[in-house]
């Protein structure tokens, strides 16, 4: 199967010039507000699937004793998150790191794929997890 690496920035465009692993260049085409995961498979107008892989990028790795404590604050700022069991993840920020530094966080720069959480209510948690292909990347030629 085809792989297109992306970053979480351009997973969330809705129109994108970007090369497959293959090499070959392609176009996507989405509806706006969607959000390609990793792992999502899309669709060619000529029949091929695509999978979509989350491209590595500078996170902040955080963990705390306090970690409600500190998702409160960064979600008081609108920032997208990761959260895993015993950590959360944001995009590499200074004045971030500054603040939760100050709220007693640990904090290391790390490179991985960012997956933030949708949401509970964000439509595309249906699609990924209904397993659906969906047909939103066009061949560009």
């Amino acid at each position: 199967m085809n792989k297109l690496k992306l970053r979480f920035e351009q997973r969330q465009k809705s129109r994108l010039r970007a090369t497959l692993e293959s090499g070959e260049e392609v176009a996507l085409l989405l509806p706006r507000g969607n959000v390609m995961r990793g792992g999502d498979v899309v669709k060619t107008t000529d029949g091929r699937s695509v999978e979509i892989v989350g491209a590595p990028e500078p996170l902040l790795h955080i963990e705390s004793a306090s970690l409600a404590r500190v998702a409160y604050h960064l979600g008081n700022r609108h920032v997208p998150v990761q959260v895993g069991e015993t950590f959360l993840r944001i995009a590499e920020d200074h004045v971030l790191e500054q603040m939760l530094v100050k709220l007693g966080a640990r904090v290391s720069h790390v490179e991985a794929p960012f997956e933030p959480e949708g949401g509970a209510y964000h439509p595309h948690e249906e699609m990924r997890h209904g397993g659906r292909i969906h047909d939103h990347f066009h061949d560009h030629k």
